[in-house]
């Protein structure tokens, strides 16, 4: 398949101010709220997530040293068990607990 002028002019014109124009995908992206995440909050993000996995289903989300739980669990008693199973984990400087039971 041919490429678009804007597939083109993306990958070979800078824009004025030196940067570079965003694919379509990560437009895409930005609008979901995606955002990148760096080598070290990446690698917590994994064990946090093989922590808690089967838990229920719950999304986790890495700012630096900040994990955010959001999601549903399954136990009424890992309300309280996986906040501070969390907070345990190396590297996690503080947990923004939003789970719900259900």
């Amino acid at each position: 398949m041919p490429k678009s002028y804007d597939d083109i002019v993306r990958k070979t014109v800078p824009e004025p101010d030196s940067s570079w124009r965003p694919s379509a995908e990560q437009v895409k992206q930005a609008y979901e709220g995606f955002r990148a995440l760096d080598p070290e909050e990446q690698a917590l993000q994994v064990r946090v997530q093989s922590a808690i996995a089967g838990r229920g289903d719950i999304q986790v989300e890495v700012e630096r040293d900040r994990v955010t739980l959001r999601g549903r669990v399954r136990d009424p008693q890992d309300l309280t068990r996986l906040p501070e199973l969390v907070r345990g984990i190396d590297g996690v400087g503080s947990v923004d607990d939003q789970l719900v039971t259900g």
